[in-house]
Order: structure tokens, then sequence, then C-alpha cells
């Protein structure tokens, strides 16, 4: 009887520790890079294919890098030399499909997600050299709050169009390279990110607009939550420096 009872036992604590293991027993999911050209990246948004960007990319090529070269990225909603290219004026009309538009970019150096985002519209990246979106879903929020383990991760060639849907929340990119950072398109309707409409809050939503068309969660760590953005997102500010 008692070895009956030391084999029961024994058999109890190795199926705890089992569970315990296992994805679903407190163990953090591990995040992977995986490729815009994955089958998962379709839930968040598409490549876009058979416009020309050679003129947008020599553009985007000499637009200003920040000089410290760590957590730190420029945005301009709307570039003029990108606004004047005929190839962007082509390419937006047919994004867009004859909505006003604007063409910027972000450009930087950056490793951390910090915020996520979403617009009533989508949104279009390209990037002079790799980089990396990462990406959840307006659906993952739950009662106002949205987890970063339901962040998932996906690097963009250089030179490959994307569109980021506007059901998909995102923020700034990361970069690929340390030493190169990432220049990338940022192309939504015009008058996004700009100054934030004065209104008077009736609902949740309102609660989250950070600037025009730009609903933000920040994470408790994040620049943006010291400047009065809704902090909705729970769990670790998520660092890919050491993945790249």
């Amino acid at each position: 009887m008692f070895y009956k009872r030391l084999f029961s036992f024994i058999l109890v604590s190795i199926l705890a520790l089992q569970v315990f293991a296992s994805p679903f027993g407190g163990k953090k999911p591990k995040l992977v890079i995986k490729s815009v050209k994955d089958e998962s990246f379709k839930e968040y948004g598409r490549i876009v294919e058979g416009y020309s960007v050679k003129e947008i990319l020599k553009v985007l090529k000499e637009s200003p890098l920040p000089e410290e070269k760590k957590d730190v990225f420029i945005y301009s909603a709307e570039y003029p030399k990108l606004m004047a290219l005929d190839e962007t004026k082509q390419l937006a009309t047919s994004l867009y499909g004859g909505m006003p538009y604007q063409f910027g970019f972000c450009n930087g150096y950056n490793t951390r997600m910090n915020c996520l985002e979403h617009h009533r519209d989508s949104e279009f990246n390209l990037g002079v050299e790799d980089f990396i979106l990462l990406l959840a879903k307006v659906s993952d929020v739950k009662n106002g709050k949205i987890n970063s383990s339901k962040v998932k991760a996906f690097k963009v060639p250089k030179g490959v169009l994307v569109e980021v849907y506007g059901s998909t929340l995102h923020y700034a990119p990361c970069h690929t390279d340390p030493k190169k950072g990432f220049q990338v398109l940022v192309a939504l309707p015009k008058g996004t990110n700009l100054e934030k409409p004065k209104m008077t809050n009736k609902n949740f939503d309102d609660k989250l607009l950070f600037a025009t068309n730009k609903w933000l969660y920040a994470h408790k760590d994040a620049p943006e939550a010291d400047q009065g953005a809704y902090v909705g997102i729970t769990g670790d500010n998520i660092d890919i420096a050491s993945l790249i």
C-alpha cells in the first residue's frame, strides 16, 4: 500500500511539473520575428505589389535621421519632397482611391514597443533598410487593456511596400541594424497624427484619442504615458534588442 501511494505521489508530481513547464503553465511565450511573407501576417496586413517606388525610396534615403543612435526617432506626417513626386501621386491615388493623403516618414533607432495605436484607415509602410513591426489586433483588447503577449513581430524587407490594416495595432518601427537605423515611409489619410481635436470625452474611444485619427494605448514605462496617453498595455514593455 505504501509503495502504491508513493508511486501515485510521484506520478502526480511529474504531471504537475509538465503542466507548469508547458505554454499554458505560466511560462511566457517567446517572441519570434517572422517575415511579412509568412502566412500569419495576413491577419495584420498585406504586401502591396505592382507599383514603382524607386523615387520614393531615393527621397526616403536622403531624409534626416536623428544624430543620437539609441531609442529615438523623428516623425514627419507630411514630407514636401515626398509629396512632390509623381510616383507618390500615382501610388497614393491608388492606395486611397482618390482620398486626400499624406506621405511622411518615421526615421530613427528603436527596439521597444512602448505603445500601440490604430487609425480608422490602413497605413502603408516602406523602408530603405529592413525593419520590424510589432503588431497586435484591436480585437485583442479586452476590457480596455491589452497584454503585450498578444504582440507579434514581423520583419519587412527593404523596398517592400506593406499595408497595415486599420484593425491592426502598431507603433514606431524597430531597426534591424543599430548602425543604420530605419527610414520608413508612413502613408496615411491627410490630417492623421496631427493635433488632437478639442472635444469632450463621451466614451472609451474618446479617452484613447491622442491625436487626429490616432487611438493610442501606452505601456506604463513609455514616455507617452507621462504625456497623458491612456495606459492600456499590461505585461512587459517588449524590447527586441536581443533578437536582432
